[in-house]
């Protein structure tokens, strides 16, 4: 090695690092998708647990109980997660059918506009009934195994709900137990590596959720004003899918414009599109650099990657984990660079 210029030596080893730090990556992605049942509802229960911090420490100052108040916590989270979903489902179900007739007359309209000559939606769902004949075995096969997975989600659903509340209940010896584990003489970095961390996602479910509600409120009156039918079902889809940057806004806003354009013509149709992009660009500029201006920044290209990768790996519950988690990446990053450069300085 000493043959080689310092320019080179220095090449390699960071190539070296590089080359580790991918490795170990790649080795903990693994492990937490062979392990995923019980990674998931860890994961899920920190994302709980930094959304709703905030009402627990203030039922804590309040004087009330840590167990009483992290239980009391998760059963307004059931009651306000529950109503939601019925008033969902409830509306769903009223204008279920007329949505999917929107959006199959919606589909048919395009087809025609664009000459696709010998094939129509009445075409595929005879294709489609010919091959569940064909292949009944195999679909019922498919249907157990959705069973099965209906059955997992809401075991990890509980249990990450019960990971929640005693995340809640003794996020105060947090700190005690990081430093009791750590190594000696780098207890210190690890704590505020770990705050740091946890306070980039803390900032950034409640940046989120409060841009989900705004945005999710103005495309549903808009929708309501312009009487497009489902409007309450796709205001909560809109609210879904911001959890979901960039593509989740994007295919929450088309089926909007899709179910307004079969159902009220094409000015409702536009007027739609024009509601959704003002939203977008208001959620853009304003929104997400004064709600979250104080959360790790991260850049558009990044999370696309970030949202890409968690797809690939996880697929919706990838998407959903991906942005939280790189930002959590970045509080460390800021961390070890504010640590290192006081140190230099010093």
């Amino acid at each position: 090695m000493q043959l080689l210029p310092e320019p080179v030596r220095r090449l390699a080893a960071w190539c070296a690092v590089v080359l580790l730090v991918a490795g170990v990556v790649y080795v903990g992605i693994r492990l937490c998708v062979e392990f995923r049942t019980a990674v998931t509802p860890v994961l899920l229960a920190l994302l709980g647990a930094a959304l709703l911090g905030p009402l627990h420490r203030r039922l804590v100052r309040a004087r009330m109980h840590r167990s009483l108040a992290a239980g009391l916590t998760c059963v307004a989270v059931v009651a306000v997660v529950g109503g939601a979903v019925y008033v969902v489902v409830a509306a769903l179900i009223g204008t279920g059918d007329q949505i999917i007739a929107s959006l199959r007359d919606a589909a048919e309209d395009v087809t025609r506009h664009f000459g696709v000559a010998g094939t129509s939606l009445d075409d595929l769902a005879a294709n489609t009934k010919e091959l569940l004949g064909r292949f009944g075995r195999t679909a019922a096969s498919h249907v157990i195994s959705g069973v099965s997975v209906v059955g997992e989600a809401i075991a990890m659903a509980v249990l990450a709900l019960l990971l929640v509340f005693f995340f809640l209940r003794d996020s105060d010896r947090v700190s005690d137990t990081i430093r009791a584990l750590s190594p000696c003489g780098l207890a210190d970095t690890v704590e505020a590596i770990a705050r740091r961390a946890f306070e980039a996602v803390e900032g950034f479910m409640r940046g989120t959720t409060l841009v989900a509600l705004i945005d999710a409120t103005c495309i549903g009156v808009g929708l309501l004003i312009l009487d497009v039918p489902g409007a309450v079902g796709l205001a909560a889809l809109v609210f879904v899918g911001a959890y979901i940057p960039y593509l989740g806004a994007v295919v929450s806003g088309g089926v909007a414009v899709l179910v307004a354009l079969a159902d009220r013509g094409t000015v409702i149709a536009l007027w739609v599109l024009g509601i959704v992009l003002a939203v977008q660009q208001l959620e853009g500029h304003v929104l997400m650099p004064v709600i979250q201006s104080r959360t790790v920044q991260i850049h558009p290209a990044v999370v696309m990657i970030a949202i890409t990768a968690g797809a690939s790996v996880a697929g919706v519950l990838g998407m959903l984990l991906a942005v939280p988690l790189t930002a959590a990446a970045f509080g460390v990053v800021h961390e070890l660079r504010d640590r290192y450069a006081k140190e230099k300085v010093a």
